[in-house]
């Protein structure tokens, strides 16, 4: 079966929520994807369709990195979620291929994650501490990552990634 990605509209909404909630085995990620919806702060959002059935979500929320001299915006990946019967079938890949590839197109070029170390870096994510990137809230530094979609869109910047409020309620 052929999967096609394509942005959310309104009729994917309920089963958005349902591929979240599934993926994730909690409301957490599915409230905060209504949460960002209904403040207007998602920068992309795409769905993974095949036939007639959306199994799989990616969203893009924007970041803002702040150090002692300036602030800048980003864009954040996540949450990501698939149908978890069809996990490991490259629904997730496709989604971050065509999520970044049209994030390029739109003009942005920093793209920040949390997530796992063995998945990312395969799209070009890095640690993000060597760069002078870190988020506001502790975590180990391999599953806090960066990726440039304009090469040397980093140099000479640095700071403290802070997400949208609404994922305050996620942990």
């Amino acid at each position: 079966m052929k999967t096609m990605i394509r942005p959310e509209t309104a009729d994917d909404f309920n089963a958005i929520y349902l591929i979240n909630q599934l993926a994730f085995n909690r409301e957490n990620e599915a409230h905060l994807v209504e949460e960002l919806r209904s403040a207007g702060a998602i920068i992309l959002s795409l769905v993974a369709q095949m036939e007639d059935r959306i199994v799989g979500h990616i969203l893009f929320s924007p970041v803002v990195i702040t150090d002692a001299d300036a602030h800048w915006q980003a864009v954040g990946l996540g949450p990501m979620a698939v149908l978890p019967q069809l996990q490991h079938r490259g629904i997730g890949s496709a989604l971050i291929h065509a999520g970044l590839a049209e994030l390029n197109k739109l003009g942005h070029d920093v793209v920040v994650v949390l997530g796992h170390p063995g998945f990312y870096p395969r799209f070009g994510f890095k640690p993000s501490k060597p760069f002078g990137i870190a988020w506001e809230i502790d975590v180990p530094e391999e599953v806090f990552m960066v990726k440039e979609l304009r090469s040397g869109a980093l140099n000479g910047r640095k700071g403290v990634v802070r997400y949208h409020p609404a994922f305050n309620g996620v942990e």
